[in-house]
């Protein structure tokens, strides 16, 4: 319970701090800087160097990879159908093929399943989300605003990332089974605990409601494909089709139903994809996941899948 009071606080103070300007104007980014750059990092050091390895972690870091893939066949689709111009397909593919995996996952997936579920979520997040939007998602932004980004250009990237060095650090921990001192993985614990506050204080900061008119349809669409369709998909394959159960497989499957990640949308807008319905994207699709996320969790709980 005080997970999810953190949770809806956090969100509101966020929102609050913005309002009352006593939130610096796009103060988020240093908060964004400061999550994505030391506490993301602190996590994956922190987790990752326990995980047991095994067959079930390739789902997780799968789930990622198979929305922006289903994404890009899904709208390329439709978009053709409904007669959408390039730069809005563009924007629905970035927006609804990419989940906040951290962000607003963490928090709900730690409210829900406590400090082990973050490990399931490192392995979503670092290889799954922040590989896949660094490969497919620029070469997607970069095809669909006429723009160009070398494969040097995206490798430098990804490699001078510190998110992923850290993760690549506590993987090589892991393989070696290399025992990190208490007092190092202390001092982890206390910076990656730091991401759900200032992650969700960020993100109730970037909530924005502006005018539907003319991207009513397509918001329609990229929220029902990214909170309906894909965790529909994922939740078929995994527990019918792949028949698999556990702990790790029911977070791959939360984190599959999480709202369009906010990294994404400013890539896409950024690169001119149809800047304010990537805005709707996230300031309409972040709430309305929490009631969707927890339709999803009751139907884990109805169908008998749930393991908690």
């Amino acid at each position: 319970m005080s997970n999810l009071i953190l949770l809806f606080l956090c969100l509101f103070l966020g929102f609050f701090l913005r309002k009352t300007k006593l939130f610096p104007q796009n103060g988020h980014l240093a908060l964004n800087a400061f999550v994505i750059n030391i506490s993301l990092s602190a996590l994956s050091l922190y987790f990752i160097p326990k995980i047991i390895l095994n067959f079930q972690v390739v789902f997780p870091v799968m789930v990622p990879w198979l929305n922006i893939v289903l994404a890009f066949l899904f709208f390329s689709f439709l978009g053709k159908k409904m007669k959408w111009p390039k730069t809005l397909i563009g924007a629905l593919i970035l927006c609804a093929g990419f989940g906040n995996t951290s962000f607003v996952g963490i928090p709900v997936i730690q409210s829900l399943y406590g400090e082990s579920g973050l490990k399931t979520v490192m392995l979503v997040d670092q290889p799954g989300s922040f590989v896949a939007l660094s490969t497919l998602g620029i070469i997607f932004a970069n095809f669909y605003s006429g723009g160009k980004s070398s494969f040097s250009d995206i490798l430098k990237k990804i490699l001078k990332f510190p998110p992923f060095i850290a993760f690549s650090v506590a993987v090589f921990l892991n393989l070696l089974n290399i025992e990190v001192p208490l007092v190092i993985d202390d001092v982890f614990a206390k910076l990656g605990a730091t991401t759900v506050p200032l992650a969700l204080v960020s993100v109730g900061s970037q909530l924005k409601w502006q005018k539907l008119d003319r991207d009513a349809k397509p918001l329609f669409w990229g929220l029902l494909f990214k909170l309906i369709l894909f965790p529909a998909v994922i939740f078929v394959l995994y527990f019918f089709i792949f028949n698999q159960r556990g702990q790790i497989i029911e977070i791959a499957f939360l984190e599959s139903a999480m709202a369009p990640m906010i990294t994404a949308a400013i890539i896409a807008s950024t690169h001119r994809l149809e800047p304010k319905l990537c805005n709707l994207m996230v300031g309409i699709g972040i709430p309305l996941s929490l009631l969707t996320l927890a339709f999803w969790h009751i139907v884990l709980k109805t169908s008998g899948l749930l393991v908690i």
